[in-house]
């Protein structure tokens, strides 16, 4: 297969025609966007894109009025082949702030390292109650500063809403903690997405990463897909590409405040 050709799939089934659990999904003749359901926890995002010189700066606009409208922040998540060329530049320029570019990356499961198929040496265990997912906020807390509180949260809604379609997993070293991961299966497509991979510093080169990138591939391969897609940190992208993953295009995260009063 080639580049063009997985980039065509991936962009039919992975942005335009996904779907998620406690998301409504919206789709108009320019764009592709979901709202998560009053009551849910976590905000809003374009997925979706298709513009061109002559009405790119007049859907920002309508994009932008209909999240005010709602009061919901949201990310407008731009790729590097999206048109027109300069579509981060003018969504910047209008005022949105803009992450820095992660690599999408895609493993084709028929052509991947021997290595993920060996047998998990780690102590690597699946969190199923969602109790357990206190454990994720706790870690991402740790290595970033900041409460996320929401995160455990969103991620127990997802899993009371379909626990097939999202498995979570923790490594631990000497007890603690250490390295969580997550995978979202997405039915009716070749396609699984890796979520997480964040490993505290203390215990990285212990091959935590590894471990919990080996047991949801061999998850998604016992499950019939094809192939696994990861938004790549600079951390993460040389481990995945040892492993196999290719690198796809980059993704551009563009977020929108809304104006709240103070």
């Amino acid at each position: 297969m080639t580049h063009d050709e997985l980039l065509a799939i991936f962009d039919r089934e992975q942005r335009r025609e996904i779907e998620f659990p406690n998301i409504r999904r919206e789709v108009t003749p320019h764009t592709v966007r979901h709202v998560v359901l009053a009551g849910k926890p976590g905000g809003a995002f374009l997925l979706h894109s298709r513009l061109d010189e002559s009405n790119v700066d007049a859907v920002i606009e309508s994009e932008i009025a209909y999240f005010e409208s709602l009061g919901l922040d949201f990310e407008w998540k731009a790729y590097d082949y999206d048109t027109p060329a300069d579509l981060v530049a003018r969504l910047t320029a209008r005022g949105f702030e803009v992450e820095d570019p992660e690599a999408v990356m895609v493993l084709d499961l028929e052509h991947a390292s021997t290595a993920l198929w060996q047998p998990i040496a780690q102590d690597v265990r699946r969190l199923t109650d969602p109790a357990q997912l206190v454990e994720i906020a706790d870690l991402k807390e740790a290595m970033e500063g900041e409460k996320f509180d929401w995160l455990a949260k969103a991620l127990a809604d997802e899993m009371a809403a379909d626990s097939e379609r999202i498995q979570f997993y923790m490594a631990y070293a000497d007890g603690v903690p250490a390295c969580a991961a997550w995978i979202r299966f997405h039915p009716g497509t070749q396609f699984a997405s890796l979520w997480g991979g964040s490993t505290l510093p203390a215990y990285r080169r212990r091959g935590l990463y590894t471990a919990v990138l080996s047991v949801r591939a061999q998850e998604a391969r016992r499950r019939g897909y094809r192939f696994l897609t990861i938004d790549a940190s600079p951390m993460s992208r040389p481990i995945a590409a040892k492993h196999g993953f290719q690198v796809l295009t980059f993704a551009h995260a563009c977020n929108w405040h809304v104006a709240r009063e103070t």
